[in-house]
Order: structure tokens, then sequence, then C-alpha cells
């Protein structure tokens, strides 16, 4: 399993979430993921609250993140998180900042009785049965919410470098929506 990424500054009480731009979910049934395995089964998906920094951006926003863990070189960490094991970084392409300070995210707190843990990746939940969210919250100003959170967000020009030298790392990572990014050079 990937390790956890570690704590944010505000973070909260251990909740489950599930993030969409939508503000009128009611009920979240179980899917598919668009991009499915032979053996997927159709789920409800959602993240706790120490990855929750992980969806804080536009749904089809490509964005590279990455932390360390007990496995991590110095000498990566040097590298990749200024010297500071403890932080954790986001990386967007300059062409998706404008969009990430300008989206406003709708949090739908889930009740956590039917969800167990991905047994593959920290933070993932899933149930096989319908859920009602027992709250939802609103949220915008993205770019100021990784800023209190401690959480440096930084944009390149095209991800793909950056990507594959995360990848090939000692660091844990994380990549969303990387078939939005710009063309692999």
């Amino acid at each position: 399993m990937r390790a956890a990424a570690p704590p944010y500054r505000g973070e909260g009480p251990r909740a489950l979430w599930h993030v969409s731009e939508d503000p009128t979910i009611s009920r979240f049934a179980p899917r598919l993921r668009r991009l499915q395995a032979p053996t997927d089964e159709p789920l409800v998906w959602a993240i706790d609250t120490r990855h929750l920094p992980l969806y804080w951006f536009p749904r089809d926003c490509p964005r590279c993140t990455f932390w360390a863990s007990d496995r991590t070189t110095d000498a990566d960490v040097t590298r990749f998180l200024d010297g500071e094991r403890s932080t954790r970084i986001h990386v967007i392409e300059d062409g998706w900042l404008e969009r990430v300070a300008a989206t406003e995210l709708h949090l739908y707190r889930m009740p956590e009785r039917t969800f167990t843990e991905d047994p593959t990746t920290a933070g993932y939940w899933m149930s096989r049965e319908a859920v009602e969210a027992i709250e939802r919250t609103s949220i915008g100003d993205l770019v100021g919410r990784h800023e209190a959170a401690g959480i440096p967000l930084r944009t390149v020009a095209n991800v793909w470098r950056l990507w594959d030298a995360v990848v090939a790392s000692t660091l844990e990572f994380s990549g969303m929506r990387l078939r939005n990014a710009l063309a692999h050079p």
C-alpha cells in the first residue's frame, strides 16, 4: 500500500468525502470507473480527510502530487521537497492555474458504515452500496486553500518531465487526470 500523505495545517478530524463540481448530488450509486480494468466492479469512492487536498482541483485538471515516506532517500527529499521531509507538493500545468483559482468544489461527507479502505492505496475508501451524503460543504479559492494548508502548489509548462522523475524516485506519489495534460515531449 502507498504510504499516507503527511498531515496538513487545518486538516480537521478524519472523515470520508466525495468531491464534485456538482452541488446537486443527493445519492451516490455504485458505478464502474471510466477507465476500468476487467476485474472492476461498481463502487462508490470516497477519500479521507488526510488525502482530501489531492482533490482541491477541477475534476479534469491533470496533477502530479508527491511526498516522502520512510523509504524516501535524503537525496530525493532535497531534490523534490526542498529538503523538508514532512511536506507534500502539488503541481499543475500553467494553463490550469486560472481554472483552479476560479473553481468552486462541493465536498460531500459520506457515512462510513458501508465503506472499506482500498487495500492498495492509502486514503481511498469504497462502498458496494448506494449511499446518501450526510453533509455538503462548498469551498473555493483553491490556490489560497493550498497556501493556508501549507501545501505548495506549483506550476510547470508541461507536467511530464517532472512526473517521469517523480515516478522514478523514492517518493510516494499520486497522478490524476494525466490524460488531460499537454503532450508528452
